[in-house]
């Protein structure tokens, strides 16, 4: 009897081994293997021929992903990659999840992809494609280059997604009903880092601030957070070094950072130009949050939870680097479209902003929660990572944190607060 007990057990222990076994991250070897067996698959599937619609083809929809050439800035280290393709495999791969439900309705999808050229007019070549009949634009643009886009006369007539700009702008004074914002906005980032500082009783802040546009807006963000949550800014500098820091780092670093004492360091650093250098440098023993440190963030490496997992292996195998913010950006404002032209049956404009915009809409995007637009402003409700380099630390909103209607409508501008008028 005791025999039997034994082996059920071990039985049972190593069922749980294996699970836990393929449940973790794979290996680039695996990934390697993984992505062969795709391969093959993929052979076997072009010899039958491309899947076949269960039903006659309804509704066609082009989607068009919109980037921009840029002047490469120099990096922060050598081992830091290019990436010169962020959000088209996010959007490849959101196009295949799209036409798993789309064979079954009748609905199909394509996308084009459109880089502008450093030369080339953004405005004139994205009203060429507005004539071409595309309704349904993924860019991955800054602030100014969407104001622009906003004074097309026809950009009234196409829904735009948003998968980069964090400008709380966008989502306030210069909103517009069809411009639907996938990256959490600045106030909503500094919220969710501000809501985990204060559960830790972290509540004096030494403030750095870099010396770009972002780096400021970001900051401003913060301030408002720490005055919502009752927060002391101890001590606040701006980073206005020139020099490379790589080899003089260990000297400047704890001059600049011996203030008067505070709990932690808040760092905004968009671009990543200093950020790290202050890590493990600073005058006092403190953690380093924000830009760098842990950094609050839409989606992670580190991420695991909720089905993440297969998704982080999916891409890798597919693109053969990480998923950053803006492929995962991508991803989801791919989804969404997909999901509400599946609902909604229809892919007209405004029948689809009107969906995205109401309560009936929700995806599952890997957060463990649906994911869904504030009617007032068009900024995606989420939660959010709060992620050192390689690890997971946290979720915000934090336990605690209540709201009406909505705990993610606890991080950023809530309706009363927001200034968008649509």
């Amino acid at each position: 009897m005791n025999l039997k007990i034994f082996y059920n057990i071990f039985f049972i222990l190593l069922i749980n081994f294996s699970l836990i076994v393929d449940a973790r991250e794979l290996s680039i070897k695996q990934l390697q293997e993984r992505k062969k067996a795709d391969l093959e698959r993929k052979k076997e599937r072009d010899k039958r021929g491309k899947k076949a619609f269960q039903k006659e083809i309804t509704i066609k929809n082009k989607i068009a992903f919109i980037s921009k050439e840029r002047e490469t800035p120099p990096v922060l280290s050598n081992l830091d990659p290019i990436i010169e393709d962020e959000g088209f495999y996010g959007v490849k791969l959101a196009i295949e999840d799209n036409l798993t439900t789309g064979r079954f309705v009748g609905h199909d999808y394509m996308a084009e992809f459109h880089r502008i050229l450093l030369k080339e007019d953004l405005n004139t070549e994205f009203e060429k494609l507005i004539k071409r009949g595309i309704k349904f634009f993924i860019v991955d643009l800054n602030e100014d280059e969407l104001l622009s886009l906003m004074l097309i006369p026809e950009i009234k007539d196409v829904i735009v997604f948003n998968v980069r700009a964090k400008n709380d702008s966008l989502r306030n004074e210069n909103c517009k009903k069809n411009f639907f914002h996938i990256p959490p906005s600045y106030s909503i980032l500094s919220d969710a880092l501000t809501q985990y500082l204060v559960k830790k009783k972290w509540k004096k802040w030494f403030l750095v601030t870099g010396p770009d546009k972002n780096d400021k807006l970001y900051s401003d963000a913060l301030k408002k957070s720490a005055k919502k949550f009752n927060v002391k800014i101890k001590e606040e500098k701006i980073w206005d070094f020139t020099a490379d820091l790589r080899r003089t780092a260990g000297k400047e670093v704890p001059i600049f950072t011996k203030v008067a004492k505070y709990d932690v360091l808040v760092v905004a650093d968009e671009d990543g130009e200093f950020g790290e250098y202050l890590v493990y440098r600073t005058w006092d023993p403190r953690p380093v949050v924000g830009t760098q440190g842990l950094k609050p963030t839409s989606w992670h490496r580190t991420h695991e939870q909720w089905g993440a997992t297969q998704m982080q292996n999916r891409f890798r195998r597919e693109s053969g680097r990480w998923m950053t913010e803006v492929d995962y950006h991508a991803w989801t404002a791919v989804r969404a479209l997909g999901e509400t032209i599946t609902r909604a049956q229809s892919n007209d404009v405004k029948k689809v902003q009107k969906y995205l915009l109401s309560d009936k809409f929700g995806l599952g995007a890997y957060k463990g929660v649906k994911v869904s637009f504030r009617s007032w402003n068009g900024q995606l409700r989420q939660p959010i990572l709060l992620a050192a380099p390689r690890s997971m630390v946290s979720v915000s909103p934090q336990e605690g944190y209540i709201h009406p209607l909505s705990e993610l409508d606890t991080l950023g501008k809530d309706k009363p607060e927001s200034t968008c008028k649509f």
